[in-house]
């Protein structure tokens, strides 16, 4: 037999209250005297009715007290990721100081169309892996902000990645170098691969094609060489992904002496593959990142790479989603110039 779910009317009529007492207790407890308002939810747990529906609430106020926090992929993905979590703790420290709440949505959801009616607002946190979430944010009406990405017509939180990419590349190329990027989300592949001749996705939009951008003017300026067959195409910042292209780049012939990563996840897997091999880091070898996280500073030799506050980041982001500002931020970045590149430089 199917349960007959309980309005607030129905409850009103078997406790012989209002309606407008059944909802205080619930959620006014101001109101309502302690003894009542304790009699009144404990007739309310003995019928089975467990308060006011919440959807049908915010639907009439408006307004739920929750952000969305959009991401690029998948929730398991990003909450192991250092980066990644460290944007979350700065999101959710400034939405808990106002009393709000954070709800997670993968980037490769099916639509943000189910959740929608019920957020005041989202924050997309990199390129949803699936690409119909953009074009949804930018459609719907609640307060929305990019984050490391644009989507044309919302603000943005960003780093310049095409001139922190341009600098730390100077910092480690030298006239001559033959030199390697391993590069992020490059391609449409679901695979640790060279890009070479392959289309590349998002060019508009995408930070780690403005990284790639400010790799190839160091190049260039610096009188080295690369060609699109020295250039990886690396799914996701994870080390299974990251082991394979430092595998592949230094069972390289010639391999290369210089490579430009585009996270500390990958730089650090090919720094340890590399010092596994007896490569000499940075005599044999010049490496650098790019974010600027703890375990980069630990790791000897340390990493060369570029800081950005993550934290501060998912700071600004939630600041600027709750005042509905439309201005977009560019966030400073610092230069760690680490062990990994040679002292001169």
């Amino acid at each position: 037999m199917t349960k007959t779910k309980l309005t607030l009317k129905d409850v009103a009529l078997q406790l012989g209250v209002s309606t407008a007492t059944i909802s205080n207790a619930f959620n006014r407890p101001d109101q309502l005297s302690k003894a009542r308002r304790e009699h009144i939810l404990a007739e309310c747990d003995r019928i089975g009715y467990a308060g006011p529906n919440k959807a049908a609430q915010i639907l009439r106020k408006g307004r739920s007290n929750i952000v969305a926090l959009v991401l690029a992929d998948s929730i398991p993905y990003t909450v192991s990721d250092p980066v990644a979590s460290t944007f979350i703790k700065g999101v959710s420290s400034i939405l808990q100081q106002q009393g709000k709440h954070l709800l997670l949505y993968a980037g490769d959801s099916e639509s943000i169309l189910d959740v929608v009616d019920f957020v005041d607002g989202f924050i997309c946190y990199g390129a949803p892996r699936n690409y119909k979430l953009a074009e949804e944010l930018a459609r719907q009406s609640k307060p929305a902000i990019t984050v490391d990405f644009d989507i044309e017509g919302l603000p943005s939180v960003n780093i310049d990645n095409y001139n922190a990419a341009y600098q730390i590349a100077k910092k480690a190329i030298s006239p001559g170098d033959h030199v390697a990027i391993l590069g992020l989300r490059l391609i449409e592949s679901p695979s640790t691969c060279r890009i070479y001749d392959s289309p590349l996705i998002e060019v508009q939009t995408s930070i780690a094609h403005r990284r790639l951008d400010g790799y190839m003017k160091a190049i260039d300026e610096s009188g080295a060489t690369i060609t699109n067959d020295w250039i990886w195409h690396i799914p996701e910042s994870d080390r299974s992904f990251a082991k394979q292209a430092a595998k592949e780049v230094l069972n390289s012939n010639p391999r290369p002496n210089t490579v430009l990563c585009m996270s500390d996840i990958i730089a650090l897997e090919l720094l340890q593959s590399a010092l596994s091999m007896g490569i000499k880091v940075p005599e044999e070898l010049k490496i650098t990142g790019f974010d600027g996280i703890e375990e980069a500073d630990r790791t000897r030799p340390n990493l060369t790479t570029v800081c950005q506050s993550s934290a501060g980041k998912g700071e600004m982001a939630a600041k600027a989603l709750l005042s509905e500002s439309l201005e977009s931020t560019v966030l400073p970045f610092d230069l760690k110039i680490g062990e990994t590149v040679s002292a001169q430089k």
